[in-house]
């Protein structure tokens, strides 16, 4: 498909895109449009990061909406605030020249009344997250008896957020005949589970191949010890001074952690997590959109609906667990034609990690050694020279050139370019002198490992590694949560790695039954864990930690 006219959409609908400068249609849209335009049948869309998917849907959903019924016919549900006010401003615009077509978002952190008066003014699309549409349902404002399509957008992240029960809830509300739109980047088992659960026949359409990343990035990774993944971090960003990226992290409180030591070592950073109000949130985005914030910590469930041009790295300073979450991270570069990078910071532990997404991407990750202080300043400067060349005289400086000229009138030129240079230079020097090497000279199992270094006695202790054979040095714990409470491994190892914010915990075995769980930790970290979980809420059940001694 080469054009929108193709589409059969309508002529105000056309003038819309026009407006906007669409032109052709991406592959998700070209292929997605027709289909949900002409047929009345339940559909599952999966396409990446940056395809499009807003406008895939978003097009047929005001095709087919008739503005002259004051009724809700299409509810749109989506994980985050951010993705519910971007969703809805796509809308607007696309219907730019569409009569009496009203669209609400409804989303929790806002005034509820504010939006309860909107709803009673009537309106045909509403976009929505899942609490604050069941708060809505419950409080009798929002009424779905005449919905006609229900789309869930990002409904991997949904499920990952724990929002099963509540897209249950709402399902329940509206009419048994309807169609259902699933949209999402990646296909867990849990997608397939939800078309069978309340789909009837789906079409799906995949756009490229299944869970592979954008041809155009490029994945590197740093090997260093997890005590130096924060100074490792920032010789990266000091090695790449033109930077303009996502630090992706595990927990809220590593987000805070990390974008508070950027921003106090000078960085420009800023953290973006649940905590935030909406105020708050939206200050964020729009110095991030506009290129005022160089840096955006965040954690996965904060950065959904974040649709920024012209990112040129994605950093992962802790990997997810999911390998098709890191797709989707590095997704969100690389886009529109221009390269970009992923960059993941990790110890010697995760590399089997690297290995499956290698394996999912059906590509090399390129490890790349850890910049030197010596590789940074000489970057640094030649950056600082190339601004200087390049940056535009403007005539107001002249009225003051004649006192600049007598006061440096007593420097030659070789050392007024000294002094001009250690102005702004001298701290990195300072910073990086002596600075120690951060790599890991060991064998990687990832596939591509070009980066080695032959062994010296000062580099034997950073191949020092806590044993792991079997059992040995290993405790166990008996916690009270188990799969009838949603428990799983690797959210037992989050709420861990969460309270504890210890990255050096090793975990053996973890058996998970029905109403309890043990698992085993490194034995000199028994007492920490079992502190850490002792006296937290998990799905309303009161934590106990029991150290179950060998007899």
């Amino acid at each position: 498909m080469e054009s929108f006219l193709e589409t059969n959409l309508s002529p105000e609908i056309l003038e819309g895109i026009k407006k906007l400068g669409f032109e052709k249609p991406t592959p998700i849209q070209a292929e997605t449009i027709p289909v949900l335009i002409n047929n009345r049948t339940d559909v599952i869309g999966l396409a990446q990061t940056g395809t499009g998917k807003t406008a895939a849907f978003g097009l047929p959903a005001i095709e087919l909406t008739d503005s002259n019924l004051l009724q809700v016919q299409t509810l749109i549900l989506c994980p985050t605030r951010e993705l519910c006010l971007q969703i809805t401003r796509d809308l607007e615009n696309f219907a730019y020249y569409v009569k009496d077509l009203n669209i609400a978002a409804v989303y929790g952190g806002a005034n509820i009344v504010a939006q309860i008066q909107q709803l009673k003014r009537g309106c045909h699309i509403v976009v929505g997250t899942p609490g604050r549409v069941i708060d809505l349902i419950k409080r009798k404002a929002l009424n779905l008896a005449s919905v006609e399509r229900v789309i869930l957008d990002e409904a991997d992240e949904m499920l990952n957020m724990g929002f099963i029960e509540d897209i249950d809830t709402i399902l329940a509300a509206t009419p048994a005949q309807k169609q259902i739109w699933l949209f999402s980047a990646t296909m867990p088992p849990e997608i397939a589970r939800i078309s069978q659960k309340y789909m009837k026949n789906p079409i799906e359409i995949a756009v490229g191949r299944k869970n592979t990343g954008a041809e155009n990035v490029q994945h590197e990774y740093y090997l260093v010890h997890a005590k130096d993944k924060y100074a490792a971090l920032k010789r990266i960003c000091d090695m790449n001074p033109d930077i303009y990226g996502i630090i992706f992290c595990r927990t809220r409180q590593e987000t805070k952690e990390i974008a508070e030591n950027l921003i106090n070592d000078g960085y420009n950073a800023d953290a973006l997590h649940g905590d935030l109000s909406q105020a708050q949130r939206d200050q964020v985005m729009l110095r991030f959109r506009t290129h005022h914030l160089q840096l955006l910590v965040a954690t996965d469930v904060a950065a959904r609906g974040i649709d920024v041009e012209n990112i040129t790295h994605i950093i992962n300073y802790s990997l997810p667990d999911d390998p098709e979450v890191y797709i989707h991270r590095s997704g969100r570069t690389g886009r529109a034609g221009r390269s970009g990078i992923s960059i993941s910071i990790i110890h010697s532990k995760e590399q089997g990690k690297l290995r499956t997404i290698e394996n999912m991407l059906k590509k090399n990750i390129l490890r790349k050694p850890v910049p030197t202080g010596k590789q940074i300043c000489e970057k640094q400067l030649f950056n600082l020279i190339d601004k200087v060349e390049k940056v535009t005289v403007i005539p107001e400086v002249a009225p003051y050139l004649e006192v600049i000229y007598k006061k440096l009138q007593w420097l030659d030129r070789d050392e007024l370019i000294q002094h001009f240079v250690s102005v702004e230079f001298n701290r990195f020097l300072e910073y990086y002198k002596n600075a120690p090497d951060l790599n890991i000279y060991k064998e990687s199992t990832s596939k591509s490992t070009p980066y080695k270094k032959e062994k010296t006695q000062n580099s034997r202790n950073l191949d020092q590694q806590p044993a792991r054979s079997g059992k040995k040095g290993y405790a166990k714990l008996k916690i009270n949560i188990g799969k009838n409470h949603g428990l799983k491994p690797t959210k037992l190892i989050g709420i861990i790695n969460d309270r504890t914010r210890n990255r050096d915990i090793h975990f053996g075995k973890i058996e998970i039954d029905d109403k309890f769980t043990i698992f085993e930790v490194s034995q000199n970290h028994l007492e920490e864990v079992a502190n850490a979980l002792n006296g937290i809420t998990f799905s309303g059940i009161n934590v106990y930690a029991e150290s179950l001694k060998k007899k």
